[in-house]
């Protein structure tokens, strides 16, 4: 009763002020959620939901040479979600330590898995969100606002479908030769000079690195997708028949969720794919240079093919030549 009363002196404070943008604020072009797709996929409501299948384009279309420090073999790492996440976590000028972990197999490593992948603290705040969504349901069907509520409901409908096409695309597919019990050590080159070195066993590497993160959609994707899009559209039409406290109520939720799913992607330290966990371990280390960095791990490693494959060192010959003139 009281929070009824409190409702109806807002609705009569506002008088005749129409607040109709909740609608239009939900088909802003934000990729906050398709970044949250790319750490791990849990349901959590805020703009850009029709954004939701962009989520392999964050990346940015970068496939980063890799050296295997093991082998001395020399691909490109062409998991987008993977790319995307390092892109996140790397420094300019510094060598960041990462570790995959296996699937976990009891429920307990399970749990601790989901704790770590993207953290405590953006758990925390992702619970927030989910209250607050709650919160905002309730106080709807007390003010008996069902327009608002119709609103909500195609907004869940909506991140429902995504999630659920993307659920449908993610199996995993082809990761090449397993490897049993091998384990593994590669540099990673990305862009901007940002090197990333991660370790863990080869067969854990492979699924987080090589292969399709999302498979190509079927014609049940693109349905699903196109009916997200049309109910985030829809609702945009429809927002004008909620109340000023209804659509005040919406805003809030999509403002206050826009802003904790932010601040739950930038705090992510962990990545979560395939059951694998990976995981930044230690902080950024500087270099000076780029062949400091690789001086360091051929003497570490006691091999230097990986580093004439990825172009960090000359090969022998080329450094007995001389300077070439043209």
């Amino acid at each position: 009763m009281i929070l009824q009363r409190a409702l109806s002196n807002m609705s009569n404070r506002f008088g005749k002020f129409q607040l109709e943008v909740a609608g239009l604020v939900a088909l802003a072009d934000l990729q906050s959620i398709a970044k949250w797709t790319a750490i791990t996929d849990i349901l959590f409501l805020a703009p850009g939901i029709h954004k939701q299948s962009s989520a392999p384009s964050l990346s940015g279309g970068e496939y980063p040479p890799t050296g295997a420090l093991t082998s001395g073999y020399v691909f490109r790492v062409e998991n987008e979600a993977t790319v995307h996440f390092l892109q996140s976590v790397g420094k300019t000028g510094n060598l960041l330590n990462l570790t995959v972990d296996s699937p976990p197999t009891t429920t307990k490593e399970k749990l601790g898995c989901l704790i770590e992948s993207p953290g405590k603290l953006p758990l925390f705040l992702y619970a927030i969100g989910q209250i607050s969504t709650i919160a905002v349901v309730i106080v709807l069907a007390l003010f008996e606002d069902w327009w608002a509520l119709v609103i909500l409901a195609m907004w869940i409908s909506a991140r429902i479908c995504n999630t659920w096409s993307i659920k449908r695309r993610s199996h995993m597919g082809w990761k090449g030769q397993t490897e049993p019990g091998v384990n593994g050590d590669l540099l990673i080159l990305l862009t901007q000079d940002r090197w990333i070195r991660l370790r863990g066993r080869v067969d854990d590497l492979e699924a987080v690195t090589s292969g399709q993160w999302l498979r190509d959609k079927t014609s049940f994707d693109e349905l699903l997708i196109t009916f997200s899009t049309l109910a985030i559209s829809f609702s945009a039409v429809l927002s004008g028949n909620s109340s000023t406290t209804g659509s005040l109520c919406l805003l809030c939720l999509l403002l206050v969720s826009a802003g904790l799913l932010e601040l739950c992607t930038g705090l992510a330290r962990g990545f979560r794919m395939y059951g694998r966990l990976l995981r930044v371990v230690g902080k950024p280390t500087p270099y000076i240079r780029r062949l400091d960095l690789a001086q360091e791990l051929i003497q570490e490693t006691g091999r230097d093919d990986w580093a004439i494959g990825l172009g960090m060192i000359l090969t022998p010959a080329s450094r007995n030549a001389g300077p070439v003139l043209l």
